[in-house]
């Protein structure tokens, strides 16, 4: 059997902006492990809106990272969360 291939970019500890930090921690991290943080964040404070669990309700930390947005669904999560990183 072939060894798993990984992909060192996706693995590549990337700068977390202030904004970011104060929801995930500070960086620098990969982008795997911000996105698991995030979700730690999220289903910690219950932002899944319950009725549709594909949207999440931002709190005030949130809306910094989603660019003033109340409520974001998960693909445009990952999307909004791409601009905090470098």
């Amino acid at each position: 059997m072939a060894e798993k291939k990984v992909n060192s970019a996706f693995m590549k500890p990337l700068t977390v902006s202030p904004e970011l930090a104060l929801v995930v921690g500070a960086g620098p991290m990969p982008r795997s492990e911000v996105v698991k943080a995030l979700w730690v964040y999220i289903k910690g404070k219950n932002l899944q809106d319950p009725k549709n669990k594909r949207n999440i309700n931002a709190d005030a930390n949130l809306k910094a990272v989603f660019g003033g947005k109340a409520v974001v669904n998960m693909f445009e999560m990952t999307k909004l969360v791409s601009k905090h990183l470098s």
